[in-house]
């Protein structure tokens, strides 16, 4: 069965463990990068949500999996809210499939 991963700072990603999410804590960048690696690696999980401060640091690794179906690797706000991240790229992916900049309101 596929699972869906949640990587994070503690604080951020436990309260997804009450809808079923497999969370995986990681206090650091390098820990948090080498968890998503291995979750992505072992093909059990699909999605695999960051939180937005990881996210941001780890854009190499998940560019290496930007053209690949599965996992989908996406953006979460973490305990001191959003960044912008996640909106950042849906702009940028409706940007891609319909060829021109939308004004997404907030």
């Amino acid at each position: 069965m596929n699972k869906i991963a949640c990587v994070g700072d503690k604080d951020s990603v436990l309260g997804f463990m009450a809808i079923g999410f497999e969370v995986h804590t990681a206090d650091t960048l390098p820990e948090a990068e080498k968890t998503v690696k291995s979750l992505a690696e072992s093909a059990e999980y699909p999605v695999i949500f960051v939180t937005e401060e990881y996210y941001n640091g780890m854009q190499h690794l998940i560019s290496s999996y930007s053209e690949k179906t599965v996992p989908a690797i996406i953006s979460i706000p973490g305990k001191n809210g959003s960044q912008g991240t996640g909106l950042a790229a849906v702009k940028a992916l409706t940007e891609k499939a319909i060829g021109a900049d939308i004004a997404l309101n907030s």
